[in-house]
């Protein structure tokens, strides 16, 4: 999340084929940062991202060594793949990076090898503070009781719409409107302006945990899916069905559009995406993009939450304490949050979210939409994500596009996704 310069289906092909495979961490070798005879400690700190991320990062890292002058920052980027194939070779060797941007969907994979450092004591200790975050969202990074992360940047699930398709169409999206009145806006737009109204919703694993969530049910439990087969199985049916009714864009359209998206190539009119990703389609396309609410099967409750990329430290650090006071540093200074401004999200803390004040009407709008959301009372917990998510969420998105493609029926799809949640749990 926050990984806006790449595209969201690469990310999640990569999250599954990369990170699938962690063994258990090394119990030999000592820990990931070194010292110096002079009293200078040197910690890593790993992230992914473009170069954009990168400069801005090193940035607020200068100033981190202005006032810690005697701890020295190491800095490693790659892209989102790239980051996870060198993190398990350094996990697996007993030698990760001391520091290191990270997301839920990896928190008890890692947690369960023993490489994530518990930063309560660190916060017990007044090193790191928990205080002045935007509400709730520091649960992000807890599990069973540990801080295992301490979040950057939020986000959460949003519609992104093309606003002129949406007008020629004389549509009108409003909160609290229904599912039914959603797909019925698509075939209007379709009608109307001959583009599918959405790109392809039923492939989403974070859409479909908002539609569960709305009736009683979760994506996860903490330790499996909290859906069956027949849950499965009438979501991607009724998704096939739009595709075939021409309401939503054709699959393979939206293979040939990549790297772009299908709103922004004209093939669509509208994507559900994290909010702060609506930057990608100002920038790719040539139209004019907004958010707009998630639609509700009771007309109120849209199922959404907020999350995170976070920091998250090293088990095997030699520096808790200096880790605790470069996160802190990192999350709270009003200065870091002037130069990332929302590259990884609206700031969470209080502070930097005060501090950056967006001067573009795109991120304008997605911070008007985290605030709006946020006030009406729709926002709960996020959903607990067990150990092989990334690889559930991987193939989740893999075999609901090869459905979509007419590689496969309903029936086997939703057989195939469940051996391979299965196995991945087991993994």
């Amino acid at each position: 999340m926050g990984t806006r310069n790449l595209d969201r289906r690469t990310i999640l092909k990569a999250a599954g084929a990369s990170a699938a495979t962690l063994g258990l961490a090394a119990t030999t070798g000592c820990g990931g940062g070194s010292g110096s005879g002079n009293g200078t400690v040197t910690i890593r700190y790993s992230w992914w991202g473009a170069e954009e991320r990168a400069k801005k990062i090193n940035q607020s890292i200068a100033l981190f060594e202005q006032k810690y002058p005697k701890i020295k920052v190491k800095t490693d980027f790659q892209t989102y793949d790239s980051f996870w194939e060198k993190f398990q070779t350094q996990a697996a060797g007993g030698n990760p990076p001391d520091v290191f941007q990270n997301a839920v969907t990896f928190l008890r994979k890692y947690d369960k090898r023993g490489i994530l450092l518990d930063l309560k004591p660190q916060v017990e200790a007044g090193n790191l503070s928990l205080d002045h975050f935007r509400a709730g969202v520091t649960k992000v990074g807890e599990v069973d009781g540990k801080q295992l992360g301490i979040p950057v940047g939020s986000n959460t699930m949003s519609l992104v719409i093309d606003k002129k398709l949406f007008r020629k169409a004389g549509v009108e999206p409003r909160p609290g409107w229904t599912w039914d009145e959603y797909f019925k806006a698509l075939k209007t737009i379709r009608d109307k302006t001959r583009v599918p109204g959405d790109t392809g919703y039923f492939t989403i694993m974070y859409l479909y945990d908002l539609y569960l969530r709305q009736n009683g049910k979760a994506f996860f439990t903490d330790d499996g899916l909290g859906f069956d087969q027949a849950d499965l199985t009438e979501w991607w049916t009724d998704g096939l069905g739009r595709v075939r009714a021409g309401v939503v864009t054709d699959p393979k359209t939206v293979q040939q559009d990549k790297p772009k998206s299908s709103l922004s190539a004209g093939h669509g009119a509208s994507e559900f995406t994290w909010d702060n990703f609506t930057v990608r389609y100002s920038a790719e396309g040539d139209s004019e993009y907004g958010l707009a609410p998630i639609p509700t099967t009771d007309g109120k409750h849209t199922g959404q939450y907020l999350a995170s990329l976070m920091l998250s430290a090293s088990a095997r650090t030699s520096h808790p304490k200096e880790i605790a006071q470069f996160i802190d540093f990192m999350v709270h200074d009003p200065r870091v949050g002037t130069i990332m401004g929302y590259d990884r999200g609206i700031l969470t803390s209080t502070e930097q979210f005060a501090a950056y004040k967006p001067a573009d009407a795109v991120n304008k709008e997605i911070a008007q939409y985290e605030e709006d959301t946020a006030k009406a009372g729709v926002l709960g917990a996020i959903t607990p994500h067990p150990s092989g998510a990334d690889t559930i969420e991987a193939a989740f998105m893999r075999i609901g596009g090869d459905l979509g493609q007419g590689k496969s029926k309903v029936s086997d799809a939703v057989k195939q996704f469940f051996t391979e949640a299965e196995a991945a749990f087991q993994a």
